[in-house]
């Protein structure tokens, strides 16, 4: 649990799911064990299992979308309720289970201490071993090195949906969330508004139950479409989050 300043800043755990039914009821848990004053609120993506029941009954907040809007729709959903309910931190956690929420105080730290506006949680920085396909080493390379050709800043891993963000990111990523597979358009929609990103090393752990969405064909076509979309992206006119009344 995190002391000093963070105790006064309202906080929230925006978990999206999608048929997590083997795995959300545990990420709850670790969640509150690992910081109590976390709210901790599970996006269901229109599942068809027993996600929403689960997580409820473990002790979160849940918000049901009627149908599946994928990735981006359920996240952008999180960060407009906690624009909406005045939150100052948000800390996305996957709920298949890969992310540690013992590591979300790393996330917070630079937050907390001015230094950042969006921090994102890296497996390939510090002394962490993260276990990948061959294909998907490849990919997040390229990604990489992409996003910090066009950021100026070095990235190394741009596809981690594990990340925390402070008011600033709240109001952007509620006014504007890339949907599909988001995480590398959303890295560079926070240098297009220039606020500051930091990485930290993180640890990451298998999928809790179910599997991937992403099959090695969903790969080639996933790498093809994200490199596109960063491209028409420097040439896109980014909506201005609107300001909040005083």
């Amino acid at each position: 649990m995190i002391e000093g300043r963070s105790t006064a800043l309202r906080r929230v755990s925006i978990v999206p799911a999608y048929n997590e039914a083997g795995s959300i009821a545990a990420v709850v848990r670790e969640i509150r064990a690992a910081d109590p004053d976390l709210e901790i609120l599970v996006v269901d993506d229109g599942s068809t299992d027993g996600t929403s029941r689960l997580a409820a009954a473990a002790g979160a907040l849940v918000v049901r979308l009627p149908f599946n809007l994928g990735i981006g729709g359920a996240v952008q959903t999180g960060y407009q309720y906690a624009l909406e309910h005045g939150f100052e931190l948000a800390v996305q956690v996957d709920g298949d289970g890969q992310h540690d929420p013992n590591e979300i105080t790393r996330l917070l730290e630079p937050i907390l201490e001015g230094s950042a506006d969006m921090v994102v949680g890296s497996r390939f920085t510090g002394n962490r071993q993260y276990r990948a396909t061959l294909g998907r080493r490849i990919g997040i390379r390229i990604f990489a090195a992409l996003v910090s050709l066009i950021t100026r800043q070095r990235v190394t891993d741009p596809t981690s949906g594990f990340r925390a963000v402070n008011r600033l990111g709240i109001r952007l990523f509620a006014a504007d969330y890339p949907h599909d597979y988001p995480e590398v358009e959303a890295t560079v929609l926070v240098f297009r508004h220039r606020l500051r990103m930091v990485e930290v090393p993180v640890r990451m752990r298998e999928r809790g139950s179910g599997s991937s969405s992403i099959t090695f064909a969903r790969s080639i076509y996933y790498m093809f479409k994200v490199t596109l979309a960063l491209f028409m992206g420097l040439f896109r006119r980014y909506p201005t989050p609107p300001e909040e009344a005083p």
